[in-house]
């Protein structure tokens, strides 16, 4: 039988707002945007005419969930601030009311598309890879990781 190797992409839309420090323009101050992920894997089709299933790489329920346990529910309605900058006071004052999340890093678009990536990688069945990653920030800006542009 031939090797079928097929992409399989799931989107999930999420709401989440951020503030860029030291950075001069407007995303200086905390904003939002209504971010489209999309998370292509590859793998090679199932042929086992038992398992259920059979003819699929990864059964879209499968990678939503991995997306939503570890993406979604940790980033949807949150506030992302840079712990090294002068927000992480601002976000001491509204913690325990607000889902406010301090990251290592500057939280650009850039920047939490590669913290998506560490996040379920790992997490992706033994049979595909994680082809390529695309987040929106808005309708017509958007960052991309290729998995071919961050071999390692």
């Amino acid at each position: 039988m031939n090797r079928n190797i097929i992409r399989i992409t799931k989107e999930i839309n999420f709401e989440m707002a951020h503030a860029l420090y030291g950075y001069e323009g407007p995303c200086k101050n905390i904003h939002g945007h209504s971010y489209h992920l999309s998370v292509c894997i590859r793998g090679e089709v199932k042929h086992n005419p038992a398992a259920s299933d059979n003819g699929m790489v990864i059964d879209f329920s499968v990678l939503k969930e991995i997306i939503k346990t570890n993406i979604i529910n940790q980033f949807d309605h949150a506030l992302l601030l840079n712990a090294q900058s002068p927000h992480k006071e601002l976000a001491r004052g509204i913690e325990p009311f607000e889902k406010v999340i301090l990251t290592d890093y500057q939280p650009t678009c850039e920047n939490i598309l590669i913290d998506i990536v560490k996040k379920i990688r790992h997490l992706l069945p033994s049979n595909t890879t994680l082809h390529h990653l695309t987040l929106r920030e808005t309708p017509n800006s958007f960052a991309e990781w290729f998995s071919e542009d961050n071999s390692d």
